[in-house]
């Protein structure tokens, strides 16, 4: 095997070989599996990734059986794992794969091509190389934040391009070991030439490295804006003790899960017939979100929901858990409607 561009290859195959993680994931041929290993990693930690697919694969071992399913259901197992359109995405590619090719689908199969893969919802550049390589063998490479950084750190690059980073992963594809070899980079990055305290000394590929003496000087860390924004919202209680919530359209923040009304901006005080129950501090990506919490004191006529039965993000979880916190510890009473 060559070394090109001075990378030893056959070094951090034979690594890889020897200290790769036992993933679950890893241990499939089913694409299927697969492809839900690699959606559901994307933003999320693999602690995190594990428990949720553990539970996506066993609600949905097929893709008929997520097909088959109302999206409600996808989104309820999707349930805390955040960035809630992928999992929208995902039941849409679903039911594209299980069509008839003669009406644009794939006949049940999920498809082998990268160029296939990239057509399906939800399917972008990176999951398409990962999905071809690991679980068809197809010859791509992939590009993520981990080989991004490998690659920087072995050239020294503070801000090297996507294209750069793309051109370099596609020179040094192992084709006989796509997969393996594109996991292998993955890998590295992930718990070797990790952002913070990278572990040079037992890196496979140092002697091909240009910046192991000052490797956390590459490359420059990306700048993310964080917008801040404030909520307020009034739970409302039936007679039973659920919640009055409603399920959000399927664009947008929360699309398709079920929560109170939000409405932006501050309130100077409570309204008439509510308390206020506290604040809710949610982060997301590009997000820091506060909300302030009211309850009414009045029981709704309506009819609400049991969270348990619906799908709902963490932020409306934690807004229902302060208003029933409020609502039961609160010296108050509520007047019935």
């Amino acid at each position: 095997m060559s070394a090109l561009g001075g990378l030893p290859q056959a070094k951090l195959l034979q690594w890889y070989d020897e200290n790769q993680r036992p993933l679950p994931w890893r241990e499939t041929s089913d694409p299927w599996a697969i492809l839900l290993s690699e959606i559901l990693l994307q933003q999320t930690q693999v602690s995190r990734g594990m428990v949720f697919w553990h539970r996506m694969v066993e609600a949905f071992p097929t893709i008929q059986s997520m097909a088959d399913s109302p999206v409600d259901r996808v989104l309820k197992a999707w349930e805390g794992a955040g960035y809630y359109s992928r999992a929208r995405r995902l039941h849409a590619l679903s039911q594209l794969v299980m069509l008839p090719s003669s009406e644009g689908g794939f006949d049940g199969s999920l498809p082998s091509s990268y160029e296939a893969l990239l057509s399906l919802p939800g399917i972008g550049p990176y999951t398409a190389a990962a999905v071809s390589s690991i679980a068809f063998s197809q010859p791509h490479a992939c590009v993520d934040g981990n080989i991004r950084r490998v690659m920087a750190r072995q050239h020294q690059l503070m801000e090297p391009s996507a294209r750069d980073v793309q051109s370099w992963a596609d020179q040094h594809l192992v084709h006989h070991r796509s997969g393996d070899w594109n996991q292998a980079l993955m890998e590295l990055g992930a718990t070797v030439c990790t952002p913070k305290k990278p572990q040079c000394h037992s890196c496979p590929i140092q002697t091909s490295c240009r910046g192991r003496d000052t490797p956390t000087a590459y490359p420059l860390p990306k700048k993310t804006k964080v917008r801040e924004v404030t909520l307020w919202v009034c739970v409302e209680f039936d007679r039973l003790g659920n919640p009055i919530i409603q399920q959000r359209q399927q664009g947008g923040l929360f699309g398709g899960l079920w929560g109170p009304q939000l409405h932006e901006g501050e309130r100077s005080d409570a309204g008439n017939n509510e308390v206020y129950a506290g604040t809710v501090a949610h982060k997301l990506s590009h997000r820091a979100m506060t909300v302030h919490v009211y309850v009414s004191t009045q029981i709704s006529p309506d009819s609400g929901f049991n969270p348990a039965d619906v799908a709902m993000s963490v932020l409306d979880q934690k807004i229902i858990e302060t208003a029933s916190m409020s609502r039961y510890d609160s010296a108050y009473t509520f007047q019935k409607s």
